[in-house]
This record gives C-alpha cells, sequence and structure tokens, in this order.
C-alpha cells in the first residue's frame, strides 16, 4: 500500500466527499452507526481526521484535544477543500516512509488509517442518511489486512466495536464486520 496511498485516498475521497455535500441540513441530527455521534458529530470527527492527518503526512504533530471544524458556511466547500490537500499532503515524496504521530507509527500505517476513516465512515454518514454508497474497490482491497492488523488495539482503545459476524464473501461486508459494524444495518 505503501506507494499508493495518495491514489487510494483520491479513490476514497471521490466517493465519501459527493456524500458529504449531498447530506441534507435536515438529517444532520440522525443517529449513525458510530453509538457516540450523530450525523453532524460524525462528519465534524471525519473532517477532524482529514486535517490532522494532513499534518501526519508532512510529519507535524497535531492536537486531538482542538475543537473540530464546526458545520458553518461552506462547510461542505471547506471539507471537500480539506480533504484535496490531504490527499495531496500524501501525495508528497516521503509522505509514506518513516514514522509519524506522537506513538511514532509507520507512515504507511497511519495513510491507512485515514484511509479507513474515509471509507467507513462515508459507508456510516450513508447508513444513517439514506443516502447511496459505494466504497471504491481498490481502498477495500488494501484495508482488509491493515484493519485485521489494527482491529485488536482498536479494540481495546474504543475506535472499532466487537467483530460482527459475518460469513459471506463481500469484501466491504467483511472489512465492516471487522469493525463492529452490520453491513445490513439500514437508516
Amino acid at each position: 500500500m505503501s506507494t499508493q496511498i495518495a491514489a487510494l485516498l483520491r479513490a476514497a475521497a471521490d466517493r465519501t466527499v459527493p456524500l458529504v455535500e449531498a447530506l441534507p441540513d435536515g438529517g444532520l441530527g440522525a443517529p449513525t452507526p458510530c453509538g457516540e455521534y450523530d450525523v453532524r458529530g460524525l462528519v465534524r470527527h471525519l473532517w477532524q481526521v482529514v486535517v490532522n492527518f494532513r499534518e501526519l503526512a508532512a510529519k507535524r504533530e497535531v492536537d486531538w484535544s482542538l475543537p473540530a471544524p464546526e458545520l458553518a458556511g461552506d462547510w461542505r466547500g471547506r471539507f471537500a477543500a480539506d480533504t484535496d490537500a490531504l490527499v495531496a499532503a500524501w501525495a508528497e515524496p516521503g509522505a509514506d516512509e518513516g514514522t509519524t504521530g506522537a506513538m511514532a507509527l509507520p507512515a504507511v500505517t497511519v495513510g491507512g488509517m485515514v484511509l479507513l476513516d474515509l471509507t467507513v465512515h462515508g459507508w456510516d454518514l450513508a447508513r444513517a442518511t439514506g443516502l447511496p454508497y459505494g466504497p471504491a474497490p481498490e481502498a477495500v482491497a488494501a484495508l482488509g489486512p491493515l484493519t485485521a492488523e489494527l482491529a485488536p488495539t482498536a479494540r481495546t482503545m474504543g475506535m472499532f466495536d466487537e467483530p460482527v459476524g459475518y460469513s459471506g464473501d463481500d469484501p466491504f461486508a467483511a472489512l465492516l464486520a471487522l469493525t463492529g459494524r452490520d453491513a445490513g444495518r439500514t437508516a
């Protein structure tokens, strides 16, 4: 995945950004598969991830305690621009090399983490609002092994729920199950 992070992020962004742009104002209070977030809160969380992981691509430290961006004014346009900047940051030479962040994780793993957020939270927002969403197949293929590797730690840290049983052959449904999501969930 190391040489492909920017391309995979572009593919994921091309599916998630239009979804965010289509979110109805009246649906911002709807619950999401992420129990602690309604749609508004999940968009703000995803936006904060986009901004902070852009900084991590440049090997700069981030302060997760800062408030997430507010959904005011042309927030959809700003989210799209920040997501484009995220992709550009991960396309810079060396972005996927070495380590980054306070935990000094491999940069390629950190790039995969933001790819996972763009992909899975796109699905979360679609399920919460009834909007259509299809993940980038190339992102799903890259995320399967990474998610399996990160899942135990992510569960310990409260980022993933317990896995949902899944025995089919849909790679995205299997990925969602690893994160504790039921692919059959509807709005």
